[in-house]
């Protein structure tokens, strides 16, 4: 095997296997579950981990070199109709392959999946458009966040209550393995080609402006799109006996997921051998790297989306729906996978790495590790403490929120942009596909709002590092300003953000 593809699927083993424990735990101690069921779970699972070895390791094949080669290209032609309309079809396209939004888009009621799909897609593509734009024009990232961020929750507030939660769940599921390697890349790509001192600073902030875009857009979708309906319907897990019951239930929907993964990979194929064919940009060994990386990618989509929808989510829900009769144990339960699941993400290392690296060790990586993890543990908690109670999900994102954006007028400048950026790292796959079916599953046995208690999980999970980064950063802030002659002297923010773009799309 590939040592780069063993690497990748000992990383997807490490996501995966602390959410299996714990199932497996929870069958055999406080809900029991059929055999059958229990090996579709354990099916599912080692499909979800070969499928994210093959499309992470695809997709840095593939994607990141095309962002940023795409990126520097548009900066050189210094044409803007061509940025603005080259930067919404790639965010649109990107959105519509990512496999997070997918399972998201299967498990909201009442919408279809083309008309939410599509809605994020271009919410993702105009705020693309509105990143680069930013960055081209040197405009300053916290301002911007204050005011679109307030903008959102004024809409918010005339959009009916069902959309609220689906539509900030929108904004954390966008930002994952997809998109996420290919608009840093395009990031680095135009703040590079820039060649002034704040250029690579200013690298930050796509991401963080891709999730905006979506929740605006489904915002505005709950405002103007009348669904017939808004009933919540139950996911059909297989009925399994034998082993060769089990392998039927994934090889029957195998070439289902195989036909959607190849419609939505090709669109960006096609923009792919587009740019190749007028630039040149791409030798033949970068051709031919870029696609294995793209066959991986497809490869990995099939086997990912197979193993969430046949046997990983279903098995989550139904765990949630036995949970309704005890449902005091979602809240720890929440929290402990909430702990673990942050820990196992391998984008999260390398973001404590680089803080570490940052701050010559005065904030170290245990810490920045001990802080997420509590704080992704507290938002799966709270998120839970939802569905049990069924608060508004206002009375947790409104205060979180405003204490994300106070901290940015308080923090060095590369904080607040890697904080924001890292809103998406923490609401991983394992989020939309497991965290968000065990609360859907539970508040369907409850007799509870679906749309309204349920949804949210995903949104609260992406708050967590807004506050957790930015209060590193303050805590960074007052250790040079009341020791400076002891603390050490952090790097030149230039050279330490091109170190930071190059390892996280490496």
């Amino acid at each position: 095997m590939n040592k780069k593809l063993r690497e990748k699927i000992m990383e997807s083993v490490a996501a995966v296997l602390p959410i299996t424990a714990i199932v497996l735990l929870l069958t055999v101690a406080a809900v029991p579950l059929e055999v059958g069921t229990v090996l579709l779970f354990l099916t599912g699972a080692v499909l979800l981990i070969v499928g994210m070895g093959f499309f992470q390791l695809g997709a840095e094949m593939s994607m990141t070199p095309l962002g940023e080669g795409i990126g520097t290209q548009l900066f050189k032609t210094r044409s803007l109709p061509l940025t603005v309309g080259l930067c919404f079809l790639m965010g649109a396209i990107i959105t519509i392959a990512e496999p997070d939004l997918q399972v998201l888009a299967n498990q909201v009621p009442s919408v279809p999946n083309e008309v939410l799909i599509w809605t994020v897609a271009v919410g993702v593509g105009l705020f693309l458009v509105a990143a680069a734009l930013r960055i081209l024009f040197r405009i300053p990232l916290p301002r911007l966040l204050c005011i679109l961020y307030l903008a959102l929750f004024a809409l918010s507030f005339v959009t009916p209550a069902d959309f609220v939660p689906v539509a900030f769940d929108s904004g954390g599921v966008t930002t994952g393995p997809m998109t996420v390697p290919f608009i840093m890349a395009m990031g680095i790509g135009l703040s590079a080609a820039r060649s002034d001192k704040n250029g690579a600073d200013d690298s930050f902030g796509l991401v963080a402006f891709s999730s905006i875009g979506p929740i605006l857009m489904v915002l505005l979708l709950g405002i103007f799109y009348r669904p017939d309906g808004s009933s919540y319907a139950t996911v059909d897990i297989a009925q399994v006996e034998t082993t060769r019951d089990v392998a039927a239930a994934f090889a029957v929907q195998l070439p289902h997921f195989g036909r959607e993964v190849l419609s939505s990979m090709a669109p960006v194929l096609a923009v792919f051998l587009l740019f190749q064919f007028f630039t040149r940009r791409y030798h033949r060994g970068q051709l031919l790297r870029m696609a294995v990386g793209f066959a991986y990618t497809i490869v990995g989509l099939i086997l990912f989306l197979t193993g969430v929808n046949v046997g990983f989510a279903p098995v989550g829900s139904l765990l949630g729906s036995r949970m309704a009769d005890q449902l005091w144990l979602l809240v720890p339960v929440g929290a402990v996978i909430g702990y673990c699941i942050v820990k196992a993400e391998p984008a999260v290392q390398i973001l404590n790495h680089q803080v570490e690296d940052l701050t010559n060790g005065a904030i170290s990586r245990r810490s920045m590790n001990l802080c997420l993890s509590l704080g992704v543990s507290a938002a799966v908690g709270l998120a839970m403490v939802r569905v049990v109670t069924g608060i508004h999900i206002y009375w947790i994102l409104i205060p979180g929120y405003l204490i994300a954006l106070i901290l940015t007028y308080f923090v060095p400048r590369v904080f607040v942009g890697i904080a924001f950026d890292s809103g998406g790292v923490a609401s991983g796959p394992m989020t939309s596909t497991f965290l968000l079916p065990l609360s859907i599953g539970a508040c369907t046995g409850a007799g509870g709002s679906v749309v309204t208690d349920a949804f949210g999980v995903v949104a609260l999970v992406a708050l967590a590092p807004l506050i957790a980064v930015q209060a590193m950063g303050v805590v960074y802030a007052r250790k040079l300003r009341f020791a400076p002659e002891e603390a050490p002297a952090a790097p030149e923010e230039e050279d330490y953000i091109i170190d930071l773009d190059e390892e996280v799309c490496a």
